[in-house]
């Protein structure tokens, strides 16, 4: 995991320290990195443009909670060429393991939620690359209320 994260930072350092200007893409695929122990933490990203302006993206979190999540996500564009900033919302389903000590056996509780996104978007010209930040608080509405505010994330993809 440390490696990840340590790859990740000096792709974005060596990203913004070199003048490159960027284009759109369809579609892109990688990893993206959470702060926080949110139902969707750490995952593998999908995330496909429907136009110019909107895209869905898939999370899947794998381990303990097992989770997908999917997001439909509204993106503007900055003066800076391939920087965009983007806002949306979508849902989640999640499981939990956790241990029954009346009936003395594990179990599994599954959990829908919502969330929120907001974050920046960045594509590079010259290599197959989108890194975004993001913040992506949640709402677990079934079968434990509860709100995490604190899920920043990272992420690098492929594109294609």
């Amino acid at each position: 995991m440390k490696k990840v994260i340590s790859i990740s930072l000096i792709v974005a350092i060596l990203a913004f320290t070199n003048t490159v200007s960027a284009q759109a893409y369809k579609t892109a695929i990688g990893v993206r990195l959470s702060s926080a122990q949110a139902m969707v933490n750490n995952s593998i990203t999908l995330k496909h443009f429907l136009n110019e302006r909107s895209a869905i993206e898939a999370l899947f979190s794998f381990g303990d909670p097992l989770s997908l999540g999917a997001l439909y996500e509204i993106h503007k564009p900055f003066s800076t060429e391939g920087l965009q900033w983007f806002y949306g919302g979508g849902g989640y389903i999640g499981f939990v393991k956790s241990y029954n000590p009346n009936k003395d056996k594990n179990e599994t509780d599954a959990n829908f939620g919502a969330m929120g996104v907001i974050g920046l978007d960045y594509k590079f010209v010259n290599l197959p690359l989108n890194i975004s930040l993001d913040w992506k608080p949640e709402l677990n509405l079934i079968s434990d209320i509860n709100f995490e505010p604190a899920a920043i994330g990272f992420s690098a993809r492929f594109t294609f």
